[in-house]
């Protein structure tokens, strides 16, 4: 009897602790061995640099916010993907990596820029005050993707995302951003929440929700987290 050879998935972890990549990566190691994956595990991106391992890995799983990747190792990721490897990623640990390297910019599509806060005379001094209730809206597209079917319109209270991106990006879900009459900016901004990429034969994945393990818990998020890496997955 003939038996499945497991996948390959690649976790790499590390950066701004505030993101806690640990503990939110080790939330969705159970759901991958649970698919048949095979985890090996980084806390820096050196590994994108060996050829020969990349080459059979099926799925990057990157939770390294902020941070620094040397010119070989984006190299090397960029090459494993355009060759099939899949990357998936929220939040920071993929939306907001790497911040000098335009060539992972270019790879992912999208920048974190802000998270706006509260207003001025709301704020107490600590994370909590760029927490800010809003509502991540689905689009069309999302209806029938396999990452978003039957996922609805949900609303968050946790950081909310300005992105720069660019229209190469699948994007199945947005939010808005309101402009407040202290904001500097004068109109309402809406930024893609979710989205795919396509770079070679490989699939990308991003969602942006997820700055703390609660976030991910929640049970649209963590759906569609895990939905997003099998998608992602070669």
């Amino acid at each position: 009897m003939s038996q499945t050879t497991p996948k390959q998935a690649l976790v790499v972890r590390g950066g701004w602790e505030g993101h806690k990549p640990v503990e939110t990566t080790d939330l969705f190691l159970p759901f991958l061995r649970d698919h048949d994956f095979d985890i090996r595990i980084e806390s820096t991106p050196k590994v994108y640099a060996d050829a020969d391992y990349m080459s059979g890995v099926d799925l990057v799983l990157q939770c390294v916010t902020m941070s620094e990747i040397a010119p070989e190792e984006v190299a090397g990721l960029r090459n494993a993907v355009g060759n099939g490897t899949g990357l998936a990623g929220w939040h920071g640990g993929i939306a907001d990596s790497y911040r000098a390297n335009s060539e992972y910019l270019h790879l992912v599509g999208g920048q974190f820029a802000s998270h706006p806060g509260k207003a001025p005379h709301d704020r107490c001094g600590d994370s909590t005050d760029y927490f800010l209730p809003h509502r991540i809206t689905m689009l069309p597209a999302a209806a029938d993707h396999p990452v978003t079917t039957g996922i609805e319109d949900f609303d968050l209270d946790t950081e909310q995302y300005w992105v720069l991106t660019d229209d190469y990006c699948d994007v199945l879900a947005t939010t808005t951003l309101a402009a407040r009459d202290f904001d500097p900016w004068g109109r309402a901004v809406t930024c893609p929440a979710i989205w795919t990429r396509s770079w070679g034969t490989g699939r990308i994945f991003v969602c942006t929700p997820g700055h703390s393990p609660d976030v991910l818990e929640d049970g649209n998020v963590r759906t569609v987290v895990e939905r997003g890496m099998l998608w992602a997955s070669r």
